[in-house]
């Protein structure tokens, strides 16, 4: 197969270095001309700028979109999202080309806040910005091209993204106790995979949500950090502290993922972070 990734960067360089294992053709289109690993050829591009995106390659077969924005504010946000997406599939369309699009969001696309569950059903109402472009992007995403899959994706985590380890290490971690805060997160090397077994399924569905097989409290995974590297016990935090935690606190199923076929490597984020933690030695 021909395959596009735009945003070719923390997953999409692992995702691109497994297609090309497969025998496909893969192309990585980022901002930054720098190479990428493994052979994926290089496309230096800015997807909002249409002028950029007139000499793709032809015959695509799949295009990745794994964009994200650079920086916290709402204009990144909608550039990433919403219209870098709009100017790749609109110089798709002008040059008769109609591959899959798997779309790589976010369960921020979530506003609730009581540590219910949630899965591909439940439902979408974000009160915040980020959500808000996210689920425009998703929109316009399986509008463009009806075969579109959007893969929903907790925090990604892995090689090189330490700051939690960190901040367990050095005694800065803290939790929020009353209410429990859930996680729900995935190693880069599972969101890779997921991509890539999304990409084989003949009949998927729209939505999935890429989370591992574990919804924690935050507690818990501090707990065990610091257990297995003999640092100090994170601390509760106090009110002024948690006032400043995330907005949102959900748990969310992988059921649909699972039930599709996938096996993740790393399950939990005992096993993940195993892992990471053993590439830092």
């Amino acid at each position: 197969m021909r395959i596009l990734i735009a945003g070719c960067g923390y997953v999409g360089e692992e995702l691109g270095s497994l297609l090309l294992a497969d025998g496909h053709d893969v192309w990585g289109l980022r901002r930054n001309p720098r190479s990428l690993r493994g052979g994926i050829e290089v496309i230096a591009a800015d997807l909002a700028q249409p002028e950029d995106l007139r000499d793709l390659p032809e015959s695509l077969d799949v295009v990745f979109y794994l964009v994200s924005p650079n920086g916290s504010e709402d204009a990144l946000y909608r550039r990433a999202y919403v219209e870098g997406l709009r100017g790749l599939t609109g110089a798709l369309h002008q040059q008769r080309q109609k591959p899959r699009l798997l779309f790589a969001s976010s369960t921020a696309v979530y506003a609730q806040s009581d540590g219910g569950w949630v899965d591909e059903s439940s439902e979408v109402a974000s009160d915040h910005w980020s959500g808000k472009r996210l689920l425009e992007g998703e929109q316009l995403a399986l509008q463009a091209l009806p075969s579109a899959t959007v893969i929903r994706f907790g925090g990604i985590y892995g090689p090189r993204r330490t700051s939690l380890i960190d901040s367990v290490r050095s005694g800065r971690a803290i939790y929020r106790a009353d209410p429990p805060q859930y996680t729900n997160r995935i190693h880069r090397d599972d969101c890779a995979g997921a991509l890539r077994h999304l990409m084989g399924l003949e009949n998927s569905e729209s939505i999935y949500l890429g989370v591992d097989n574990e919804s924690a409290e935050e507690r818990a995974v501090l707990l065990w950090l610091a257990g297995v590297m003999g640092s100090p016990e994170p601390r509760a935090a106090e009110k002024k502290e948690a006032s400043k935690r995330p907005r949102g606190n959900k748990r969310c199923r992988n059921a649909r993922l699972v039930q599709s076929g996938y096996t993740f490597r790393y399950p939990t984020f005992r096993e993940g972070y195993s892992a990471v933690l053993e590439g830092m030695v």
